[in-house]
């Protein structure tokens, strides 16, 4: 019987964001998807007995759960440094770069293998958006990564372009994606949650923390631009970022009071309730690694503005309106007018309604679990 031990860790993250959920969905599909005489196993720091059960219960069909003795920032620590190792031998897939990382013998060792996933750049490239502690864990686990891993795993070409010219991994470089959530899917309440949600009939629906990578300051200050026809802004996420929220941004942008309203974190079917009745959903990020909620968006037949950001226009092919991000002073503009031109446009958002669509059906997890399961048969 052959293995596979999946770090599932970050699904039990406080904020799992969006590698928690790629996590669970991955590993779900790796279950569904496993060859004949072949199981997976999950792998998941020191957490409680509700805990544990709510993995089990979101992972049917995991074959046994490895409870580390270990928390979740003593494991992460103790990887970093190499102080620990998982019981026994065989193949390891790491969701992110939380990973046992090692010396071992590739070569009269073939079962033993390690393929960890680095989902973006951004420790490189934007460390100011994240704390001083996790940019130096990031570049430490891709240091040890570099030395000990068998395989990497990007979400796009654009990442696996990126991070050649910050480390190269040469041909252990996968490229992998995700796609959408296969809990996002309009329940039979729909009416009854957007009156629950309060969304108006007509809106823009942004996700993200207010922090200047995911670029929603320029979207709150496009929308004093007569362009965006006073259409109201919804933002999924926390309130704000270090000592900057929404509502003062918006003030300083001399919006009207409610103008701009951040709704928390939704539950998936709220979530797919506000992304079908949004006139447009916005995602001007500055860097991203893959971009799922354009994808959500689009499946959902929300016609979709995003950046360009290169894994955005990778994943979003022609099926969204791209705004360019030079030019930092005239962005709010340019997201504007692109705004302005699927508002004031019936047939335009018809359009991409259905390119939107058709573009998310490109992306399923069977298939990635599929390139997961072959990526660990080649090595």
């Amino acid at each position: 019987m052959t293995t596979l031990r999946v770090i599932v860790d970050q699904i039990l993250a406080p904020v799992p964001g969006g590698i928690g959920r790629y996590a669970e969905e991955l590993t779900r599909a790796l279950i569904v998807t496993a060859p004949r005489d072949c199981i997976v196993e999950g792998i998941v720091s020191a957490s409680t007995e509700p805990e544990y059960e709510t993995l089990a219960a979101r992972l049917p069909g995991l074959a046994h759960l490895y409870k580390s003795p270990l928390a979740r920032r003593e494991l992460s620590l103790a990887w970093q440094h190499g102080f620990t190792v998982l019981p026994g031998k065989g193949m390891v897939h790491a969701t992110s770069m939380l990973a046992p990382l090692y010396r071992h013998d590739r070569l009269n060792g073939a079962g033993n293998q390690t393929a960890i996933t680095i989902h973006d750049v951004v420790p490189w490239t934007n460390p100011e958006t994240l704390t001083s502690r996790g940019v130096s864990w990031h570049k430490a686990m891709a240091a040890r990564a570099y030395k000990y891993a068998d395989a990497v795993v990007v979400p796009t070409h654009a990442v696996a372009g990126q991070l050649a010219e910050i480390i190269d991994f040469g041909d252990r470089v996968r490229v992998i994606g995700g796609a959408v959530s296969s809990h996002l899917a309009l329940p039979s309440d729909a009416e009854a949650r957007a009156i629950e949600l309060e969304l108006p009939p007509r809106y823009l629906l942004a996700v993200g923390t207010l922090e200047p990578r995911k670029g929603l300051e320029p979207l709150i200050r496009a929308l004093a631009r007569p362009e965006t026809a006073d259409l109201p802004l919804l933002i999924v996420g926390p309130e704000g970022w270090g000592d900057v929220n929404v509502a003062s941004i918006a003030a300083s942008a001399g919006l009207a009071d409610g103008r701009v309203r951040t709704v928390g974190y939704l539950s998936d079917a709220n979530l797919a309730v506000a992304l079908s009745r949004a006139t447009a959903f916005v995602f001007p990020s500055i860097a991203e690694g893959f971009g799922l909620p354009v994808l959500e968006a689009m499946s959902l037949g929300t016609p979709v503005i995003h950046s360009d950001v290169p894994a955005l226009i990778e994943v979003a092919a022609d099926a969204g309106i791209v705004v360019e991000r030079e030019d930092a002073a005239g962005y709010p503009e340019r997201l504007a007018a692109a705004i302005g031109s699927v508002a004031s446009d019936p047939a335009l958002a018809e359009r991409l309604r259905f390119q939107g669509i058709d573009r998310s059906h490109a992306f399923s997890w069977r298939t990635s679990a599929e390139k997961v399961w072959q990526l660990h048969a080649d090595l």
